[in-house]
């Protein structure tokens, strides 16, 4: 397998990949050569979330050797720190803001997205959110992607402020209010995070649940489409991304 022969769909409209790009022993057979981790990951799939940006900050020269590590049509999606969604709930966060930029830009063209995931006790209010989002928005014009995670961000009041600033409400699963298994926000990109179901992280899906998967994305033909697993604590995510990929190839 070759970066220039990759298994199954590559960029465009629709991409496939992982939180993290961590391969399990038992599927190194479906990834090429590489000098690291990241780079043969980089050869079956053809794109990654970056989830440990949460957790703690990184070096602008690890972000640039990271988009080094990749081919050209390759896209990281970087998740922003809990600092700005956890800690600060979105008050006063430009500078916090502006020291996250300045790491995650030195992925250059490379960064395709910004994950925005909220914590579950975050409630929405229109102004606060509008400011932050408004923040994020004058110094970062690419995709923006939101996983909100109460039930008050379900709304047309809300749902009217994420497409004013041009951001996607994430499709996450298993859903917590029903709604938030569909996408919302702006109508492109479409960001689907599969956590495993019915164990959240720890459970594959399986034939049956990635034939659901492949029907719902075969609903927004011609949309660019971000598709992550994050059902990694056991290991299902490579397996599970994979498989999708074949089957829509």
């Amino acid at each position: 397998m070759s970066r220039s022969d990759p298994p199954g769909p590559r960029g465009g409209d629709l991409r496939i990949g992982c939180a993290g790009w961590s391969i399990p022993t038992r599927d190194a057979a479906l990834f090429g050569d590489g000098d690291s981790a990241l780079a043969r990951y980089a050869t079956r799939f053809d794109c990654v979330e970056i989830n440990s940006s949460f957790y703690r900050p990184h070096r602008p020269s690890t972000y640039a050797r990271w988009r080094a590590s990749v081919p050209a049509d390759f896209r990281f999606s970087v998740k922003l720190p809990r600092t700005i969604t956890h800690d600060a709930a979105l008050h006063g966060t430009a500078p916090l803001v502006d020291a996250f930029l300045e790491g995650a830009t030195c992925l250059g063209d490379t960064l395709g997205c910004l994950l925005v995931q909220l914590p579950p006790a975050l409630a929405y209010d229109g102004r606060v959110a509008g400011a932050f989002f408004g923040v994020l928005r004058r110094r970062w014009d690419g995709d923006i992607a939101c996983e909100p995670r109460h039930a008050s961000w379900l709304t047309p009041r809300a749902e009217a402020l994420l497409r004013r600033h041009r951001i996607a409400r994430v499709a996450a699963d298993p859903p917590r209010h029903v709604d938030d298994a569909r996408p919302g926000g702006v109508p492109e990109p479409v960001y689907w995070r599969w956590h495993g179901s019915p164990r959240i992280y720890y459970d594959a899906y399986g034939r049956t649940g990635l034939t659901r998967i492949e029907a719902q994305l075969r609903a927004h033909p011609g949309v660019r489409q971000w598709v992550i697993f994050d059902n990694t604590a056991a290991g299902h995510a490579v397996p599970d991304a994979a498989a999708l990929q074949s089957a829509l190839r």
